[in-house]
């Protein structure tokens, strides 16, 4: 089984729309039961709620439903427990490699690395902007999780 952990600062917003747009992408390539999935912040500061009702509104207009997620902080054992673990920023990617213990850092890369046609590198915050930066964040998390799929195919299921 492949794993694949989304990283945002307090996993309210960008990593959970992140998972949701991966998941959905996973179901419909029928592959659920071959890849695990899960979302995590870099802080606790949220830890045990829900996804912003603002990401959660966002994700259901795209037809997802990321209501049941809840927020946790990333734990050393992520590390080794995911293949890939993807981040929002350049903040979360210096957190996260700071963090991480030796020999697991190739585990870790930008989620819009996935994304060559979107034409930023980070996942912006949504948190405080326009609610539109809700849509912005899930067009861009799709176009990834589309790429990231066929990553992940290549990889581990090649045909």
């Amino acid at each position: 089984m492949t794993s694949v952990l989304f990283v945002c600062m307090g996993n309210i917003c960008r990593s959970p729309m992140a998972e949701g747009a991966f998941r959905a992408a996973v179901e419909e390539a029928g592959l659920q039961s071959s890849i695990s999935i899960d979302s995590a912040g870099t802080i606790g500061y949220h830890a045990g709620s829900p996804p912003d009702p603002r990401a959660q509104e966002t994700a259901r207009k795209n037809k997802v439903d990321i209501g049941r997620q809840r927020s946790r902080k990333v734990t050393d054992r992520d590390f080794e427990k995911f293949d890939h673990i993807l981040v929002m920023d350049h903040e979360n990617l210096s957190d996260m490699l700071a963090r991480c213990p030796k020999g697991f850092e190739d585990r870790i890369s930008l989620f819009l690395t996935f994304a060559p046609d979107v034409p930023i590198d980070e996942m912006p915050d949504p948190y405080y902007g326009p609610s539109n930066q809700f849509d912005t964040c899930y067009a861009a998390a799709e176009k990834a999780a589309e790429g990231l799929l066929a990553h992940i195919k290549e990889r581990h299921f090649p045909t």
